[in-house]
């Protein structure tokens, strides 16, 4: 792992990181915060994924997170949305598919299955890598996501629920199988196998029986995206079906973008800074 730059921010540190992945096939980088908390005794964690065409400098730039982190004594992950570089035709044509597209799963259509998985790559991978080089408290990891970011938020706890005690999201991609953006995306990189689908789509999921930590979401009611890519009321149907505890807040007057993320970011954080207490 090679250290590309680290700064002081609101008494702890915000740092930038690559290494080798053995999950892409290539350079992967991705950043982390580490709250002052962190110079005493190992932190709880929080991995933050972010959406389309985003990098890992995204939310760490935007969302406006480290102030509470610091507050609450949390540890910050920021990843990256998929590979980059991994010579694939086609992987630069489109914003939302390919690079910056990751979708936080594991493809299995070639020729994307060499490279695009996202799933193993933030579960496994670089969760141990973090766990290993940082002082964080791995047995206090929470997950939270931003649109695509909050559809991996949802499926990894949900997918994995004695691994992430929390989660939560703002404006996520809740049936992806469901919309244009999961369904271009889950053709291009998983075929036309509906239960492969299925196995990443967090209504889809929840509908079968998985569940996870109660679930925040913040979903803005001028979001441009909400009615033909988002589905909130698909997520919620299923939750109230099934018995999952879900918290849904509606904010009229908020859009899809960062100005939105920031105004209840403190509130998310606190959500996960309970649950991961003790």
């Amino acid at each position: 792992m090679e250290a590309l730059s680290e700064q002081r921010c609101h008494g702890g540190v915000q740092g930038f990181y690559r290494h080798d992945s053995q999950e892409t096939g290539t350079l992967m980088q991705f950043a982390v915060y580490l709250p002052p908390a962190a110079n005493q005794a190992p932190v709880p964690v929080l991995y933050f994924l972010a959406g389309l065409t985003c990098t890992e400098e995204t939310a760490t730039i935007k969302a406006g997170a480290q102030a509470h982190a610091s507050r609450l004594g949390l540890a910050l992950v920021m990843p990256d949305t998929s590979p980059r570089g991994a010579s694939i035709e086609g992987e630069d044509d489109d914003w939302d598919f390919g690079t910056g597209a990751g979708f936080y799963l594991d493809a299995s259509r070639a020729p994307w299955s060499a490279h695009y998985r996202m799933y193993a790559y933030v579960t496994g991978e670089l969760r141990a890598l973090v766990a290993a080089r940082f002082p964080i408290r791995d047995d206090a990891t929470g997950v939270l996501g931003h649109s695509m970011g909050g559809h991996g938020a949802l499926t990894i706890a949900l997918k994995k629920p004695d691994a992430y005690r929390t989660v939560s999201a703002f404006a996520p991609i809740c049936a992806p199988a469901q919309c244009p953006w999961g369904g271009k995306a889950f053709s291009g990189y998983l075929g036309d196998d509906r239960a492969a689908w299925a196995a990443f789509d967090a209504t889809a999921l929840i509908g079968s029986g998985a569940r996870c930590a109660p679930i925040l979401v913040d979903q803005g009611q001028d979001d441009q995206f909400l009615e033909a890519q988002l589905h909130p009321h698909l997520l919620e149907a299923a939750c109230t079906r099934t018995g999952q505890p879900l918290e849904l807040r509606r904010h009229p007057g908020y859009d899809h973008g960062y100005y939105f993320i920031q105004t209840f970011i403190a509130e998310h954080l606190e959500h996960h800074a309970r649950g991961l207490a003790g």
